[in-house]
């Protein structure tokens, strides 16, 4: 297998990596009666989610071009930005790629509220 070949498939496992890794940082648990509010929307190729509850926000845009995909994630809280990073790769992501990494961002963001650090 050649390097382009390998590197090709290796994208979406290292895009749900990411995704995982960046949401998994345990944070306190948010206080009860607040649900986390999210909205996806299909962007041409690509999708963007945001997620809110309360004062915090996060943020995924994934910008599907023929040629490659961007992928821009944002965190904030009220108007102080946690997180704000970007990525490019060489190669567009297929529909069910983009919508993978778009549920396991939903699921690392709602996990987060479930765990306290010691």
């Amino acid at each position: 297998m050649n390097h382009a070949t390998r590197r090709a498939l290796m994208l979406p496992l290292a895009v749900l990596i990411l995704a995982f890794a960046w949401a998994a940082p345990a944070q306190p648990a948010d206080p009860p009666g607040e649900d986390y509010q999210v909205e996806i929307t299909k962007k041409d190729l690509g999708k963007e989610v945001v997620i809110t509850k309360g004062d915090k926000e996060w943020f995924m845009m994934i910008e599907v071009t023929p040629e490659n995909t961007v992928i821009i994630r944002q965190e904030k809280e009220k108007d102080a930005y946690l997180v704000d990073e970007s990525e490019t790769h060489d190669r567009a992501m297929t529909k069910d790629e983009v919508s993978a990494a778009i549920d396991a961002f939903v699921n690392g963001v709602k996990s987060q509220g479930k765990f306290k650090k010691p």
